[in-house]
């Protein structure tokens, strides 16, 4: 996992250190540009609010000493964030200095008791086993989600029309989940192995996913106007199989911040015998991005 994450950055790395322009400042995500101070540093705070729709897919391990799985899936909206909603943070950041930067982006979200679905029990030397919706009374799960990207950017090029920056760095998924469950069938496991699923109970999990990404972002800008349009892409492999994030939409220069409403969606894809199967989450974001 390691080589593969080293790869990926080095691999943008090399994009970014082949390139020669000078830069302003910029916001992760939705990017703005700012004067420097006189110490030729400049900074940005931008916390935002995505009014986001959340799909996840996980493997969980059945307890006991017969072994087995469970895949649960779910999807819920923004109005059920909101109603199962513990606790939530989201804010980026960016220091910049002459054509280079550090950007960061940090959410976190702890969601109780939402609504979801199993998918198939897979007990040790036997196929999966289907799980029909008719017969899951109730599946709730419960969510602790933490995503943190980390990268350095350097300006490729810029001018009246706006900027382009590559960038390089890491992303990191970490995720607590517990599935609590009414079946209103019991599923046995191979003969002899006495592995059994349904009933009432449990089943949890966590797991952490640290990938390398490369990409880049930026603005174009409108001729007299504070109307801006920001961009942002990067994509990267290394703990899953991929992770990939896109976001673009309108900003506009205030005399006290840059403001923009963008959509943003952002992927993790794995497969493999972890918690995390796939975990994506999209919808519209509001930024306010200040500088100082």
């Amino acid at each position: 996992m390691l080589n593969r994450i080293v790869t990926t950055a080095l691999l943008a790395g090399l994009v970014v250190g082949g390139a020669t322009a000078s830069a302003q400042a910029q916001q992760p995500i939705s990017s703005g540009q700012q004067d420097a101070t006189p110490s030729g540093w400049t900074f940005n705070v931008a916390p935002y609010g995505w009014i986001a729709t959340v799909g996840s897919a996980l493997k969980f391990d059945l307890p006991g000493p017969a072994g087995g799985t469970v895949t649960a899936a779910s999807q819920f909206g923004f109005g059920d964030i909101l109603s199962h909603l513990n606790f939530a943070t989201m804010i980026a950041a960016d220091a910049q200095y002459d054509r280079f930067s550090v950007l960061t982006d940090f959410m976190y979200l702890n969601l109780g008791h939402t609504a979801s679905h199993f998918r198939a029990v897979t007990f040790p030397g036997q196929s999966p086993v289907s799980i029909s919706g008719m017969a899951q009374t109730h599946v709730g799960l419960n969510l602790d989600t933490k995503i943190w990207t980390l990268a350095g950017g350097y300006t490729v090029a810029q001018g009246d029309w706006g900027n382009f920056d590559a960038i390089a760095g890491f992303r990191y998924l970490g995720i607590g989940a517990r599935a609590d469950y009414s079946l209103g069938v019991t599923i046995t496991g191979p003969a002899g192995n006495g592995a059994t699923f349904g009933g009432n109970g449990n089943v949890s999990g966590s797991g952490g996913i640290w990938n390398g990404i490369g990409g880049f972002r930026g603005r174009l800008l409108f001729d007299n106007s504070k109307f801006f349009v920001p961009y942002y892409f990067d994509i990267g492999t290394g703990g899953s199989n991929l992770t990939w994030q896109i976001s673009s939409g309108i900003g506009y220069k205030m005399p006290w911040a840059d403001l923009s409403l963008t959509y943003r969606y952002l992927s993790f894809e794995d497969g493999s015998s972890g918690l995390i199967q796939h975990l994506w989450v999209r919808g519209p974001m509001i930024m306010a991005n200040f500088s100082f």
